[in-house]
């Protein structure tokens, strides 16, 4: 078997991207294509204008709603399907819902995508399937030793303190999450710790809906929209997209504090270069730790970094002796 050799690759970089050439398909690729693979649905790796699109099962009602009425063919985890000449099976990345690794085997070498993958329990999707193989594409977004996650049900308690601080001071609590993953995750981990409903912008509403709909457990919510042009908004725990920061749609809610959920918290300055009031550190991807947790239990002997802090994993990795690169793509993070 011979791993380094470009010309026994099941997976190269096209300008379209990922592409593996035995199969004739592509894996989240940034330009229309005839097939293309998605390993999730946030919008750097589920995009439009493909020919055909292979799925997770989990996750056609979040393609739906991102893409529309295109064309789906859903695979369960770990049910093999052919394409071309090389089999092809999804396994649970841990990331959002119906988020998938790729799984290539073409008789002689395995390769496994893993799109954005997190080890942390999570109860709004499936754990990380470890899936081994001989050459590993792994996401790198938080591969530095600084990022080290909190058990993120202490960080649900965190927000739970912070809106109740809010309603001392008459004051709102507005946390901004991403649409897709996060505010569920949080709304999740908020179910068994608090009583009172959240307000939802009708942009994280609809994600929200879609998770219910999969059978989702996630504290009661009530949309912005139903209370109101000036609700009374002291106390109240409102979830809405990072693009509402500094628009008007905030000052319906009179005197509020301002919170961020994200990765990008564990670094205190870029929670005051953005004039956050509260950093809450939740991220839906590896820390340093989990990365190379992952990439140890693969056993890949080759690994390729897409997108993330790259410079850094890339010469920890080839120290300890494994053949390490970066693709270069068009990915890169909800957070």
């Amino acid at each position: 078997m011979n791993i380094g050799s470009t010309n026994d690759d099941l997976v190269v970089l096209r300008p379209e991207g990922l592409y593996c050439p035995a199969g004739d398909f592509h894996i989240d690729p940034w330009r229309p294509v005839p097939r293309a693979v998605i390993t999730h649905g946030h919008g750097d790796h589920a995009r439009s204008g493909m020919g055909q699109y292979y799925c997770a099962t989990d996750s056609v009602p979040i393609l739906r709603w991102r893409l529309g009425d295109v064309p789906l063919q859903a695979h369960d985890y770990g049910r093999p399907f052919r394409l071309g000449n090389v089999e092809v099976s999804l396994h649970s990345a841990g990331h959002v819902l119906g988020s998938a690794q790729v799984r290539i085997d073409d008789g002689q070498q395995v390769w496994v995508a893993s799109g954005d993958y997190k080890r942390q329990p999570d109860p709004t999707c499936a754990p990380f399937e470890v899936v081994p193989c001989d050459v590993f594409i792994t996401e790198a977004t938080f591969a530095l030793p600084i990022y080290r996650w909190q058990d993120t049900a202490e960080v649900a308690a965190g927000i739970v303190a912070w809106r109740h601080e809010c309603a001392a001071r008459g004051e709102a609590a507005i946390l901004l999450c991403y649409a897709l993953g996060k505010a569920q995750r949080v709304l999740a981990e908020l179910l068994p710790l608090d009583d009172q409903p959240a307000w939802l912008h009708g942009a994280i509403a609809n994600g929200v809906a879609v998770y219910r709909e999969a059978g989702i457990a996630m504290l009661d919510t009530h949309t912005v929209a139903e209370q109101g042009r000036q609700p009374d908004a002291a106390g109240k725990l409102i979830l809405a997209p990072p693009s509402a920061a500094g628009t008007p749609w905030l000052r319906r809610f009179g005197k509020h504090q301002l919170g961020f959920a994200s990765g990008w918290m564990q670094l205190r300055g870029n929670r005051r270069r953005r004039n956050y009031d509260r950093g809450f550190v939740v991220s839906d991807h590896a820390d340093w730790p989990a990365l190379l947790q992952t990439i140890t239990e693969t056993g890949a002997r080759r690994v390729i970094a897409t997108h993330g802090n790259t410079d850094a994993l890339i010469p920890f990795l080839r120290e300890r002796g494994i053949a390490a690169e970066a693709f270069r793509t068009d990915f890169g993070s909800e957070e």
